[in-house]
């Protein structure tokens, strides 16, 4: 069933995710990514933690992935979809808007 679920939404999530494992740890590890995002369940925000579990995910055999793996992808090509509907007017290059993105796996500099 695991299998199923990831087949659904694998080809979703390779638009959505357009980091690496390695770029998307280097951006995580900066004050940047630290800095953005809604804390109010800790002091690491939602997308942060989120992009740890989307780096395990990037670096896990597609085939060891289920259901709750499947669910989590969902939910990251469901705000990637909907942030980028947000897209503010101008260079959005140092923006907490960018930040978050890539917080969730997705640098929008790189479409």
């Amino acid at each position: 069933m695991g299998a199923d679920a990831v087949d659904a939404i694998w080809d979703d999530w390779n638009d959505a995710v357009n980091m690496t494992a390695e770029e998307l740890e280097r951006w995580l590890a900066t004050p940047e990514s630290h800095g953005v995002g809604d804390k109010s369940a800790g002091s690491e925000s939602t997308g942060h933690r989120s992009g740890r579990r989307i780096v395990r995910l990037l670096r896990a055999d597609r085939a060891d992935l289920g259901e709750d793996d499947a669910a989590h992808m969902r939910k990251v090509v469901g705000y990637v979809r909907r942030h980028l509907a947000q897209r503010p007017d101008g260079d959005v290059t140092d923006t907490p808007w960018r930040y978050s993105l890539m917080n969730w796996g997705h640098d929008p500099l790189k479409d």
